[in-house]
Formats: C-alpha cells, structure tokens, sequence
C-alpha cells in the first residue's frame, strides 16, 4: 500500500505531482476520496470518486521489470495499492473487491489509467528508459484501474482481497482501456456499464452524436 503528496517537479504538466508514492504501513483509512495520506496534485485530471484509489497488479509490474531490465517497487507506477494472484486488466469494469475481511471496504473497478508525461517523466527521474513511455504503456494495454469506494473502513499491506461482486457484462479494463485510448470505435461498447464516470460517459455521446443517432458499431 502506497501513499503520496505534491512534489515540486520541473518535468510536471503543472509544476508538481503525487506520483511518488511511498510503502506505508499499520491500518489506514480509506474515505471516498482515497487513502489517508494520498493527495492529488492535477486534480483537473485525477482524482474524484471515480479516481479515489488507483490499483496496478504485481504481476503487470514484474512483467515490466523483464521488458525493462530492472527492478520496479511496488508503488512504483504511482498506484495506491499493488495486488497479488488478481487478473486486474482482464477484470470486469464494476467488479467490486472486499479488502481485509467482512469489515474491511468494499471497492469497486471504476476508471482505467491514462499514461501521461508526468509518469514518463517519474520513469526518467529514476533510471529507467523513457523512450516513447507513454506509447509503449498504451501499446501494451495493462493500465490498472482506479476503484471508487463502495463502503468505507480502513485496510493494511497484506490484507486479503475477495471478489464479491461480477456485473457479467463482459466488458474488461482493457477493453475500457482500448476504447478510451486506441479504438473509439469501441466506446458504446462501455454503454452497459452501470455508473460510468461522467467524463467517460461524455466521450461516448459525443462518438454517437458525431457518427448519428442510433450507430452501431460493425460487428467483426
């Protein structure tokens, strides 16, 4: 589990960034806004509800130190919480997740991460190749995702995390994450999921209204 505040950084789109995140230990509140302790910076960008608390698998992490060649700590992608033996990318937006028992909070998939220059530039800062980053990630489809807070408590380095909730409507974080980034083509695919976050919400009627009343897209 990981934390951060704003840091003044040259290389940030606004001067400053929370993107480094350090390893806290003990019990830790988590509210609908996020973990205690965890800031946003850009909060033109991040955070909100919908962005309260950003998740990245162990796996998707150890897949990347052997595409780069070196170490990556946990937190190192900026996430909140690094999880392990879950298939976050192949996940079902509005799967929700019991962390640290009966009493713990309930979490939901809500939002896929957007690389941006501020992560490129977090990568450059300590070490690794930020070669054409941004692309490079968006090529590759493991985004994590951002949960929204269902229920509230508070959860610890190494509590378990149960599946509680599957929607069944099939549509993963990666296909959220394609939609969003690579195929718009594919966005009123994201129509069947409940509670879509505003702004994604958004790009979807803008894509109809520019293709017209009652498109849809080709099937293949």
């Amino acid at each position: 589990m990981s934390v951060g505040r704003p840091q003044d950084k040259e290389w940030a789109g606004i001067g400053r960034t929370s993107i480094d995140k350090g390893n806290v230990t003990g019990r830790v509140a988590v509210h609908p806004w996020g973990i205690d302790g965890d800031e946003v910076s850009d909060t033109e960008h991040h955070g909100g509800t919908h962005q309260a608390v950003y998740a990245y698998a162990r796996e998707d992490l150890d897949f990347w130190e052997s595409e780069l060649g070196r170490p990556i700590r946990n937190g190192q992608f900026g996430e909140n919480l690094t999880t392990e033996g879950l298939d976050l990318t192949g996940m079902e937006v509005g799967t929700r997740l019991r962390f640290g028992g009966a009493d713990g909070p309930l979490l939901e998939v809500a939002h896929v991460r957007t690389p941006c220059n501020d992560f490129k530039g977090w990568m450059r800062e300590n070490g690794y190749d930020p070669k054409a980053w941004v692309k490079r990630f968006t090529a590759e489809g493991r985004p994590g995702p951002y949960l929204r807070v269902i229920e509230t408590g508070t959860l610890s380095a190494g509590d378990p995390v149960e599946v509680v909730h599957r929607p069944g409507h099939g549509v993963s974080v990666r296909d959220m994450f394609v939609a969003l980034n690579t195929d718009r083509s594919r966005l009123p695919e994201l129509q069947v999921i409940d509670h879509l976050p505003p702004r994604v919400q958004e790009k979807i009627d803008l894509f109809v209204r520019e293709r017209g009343v009652g498109y849809h897209p080709a099937v293949e």
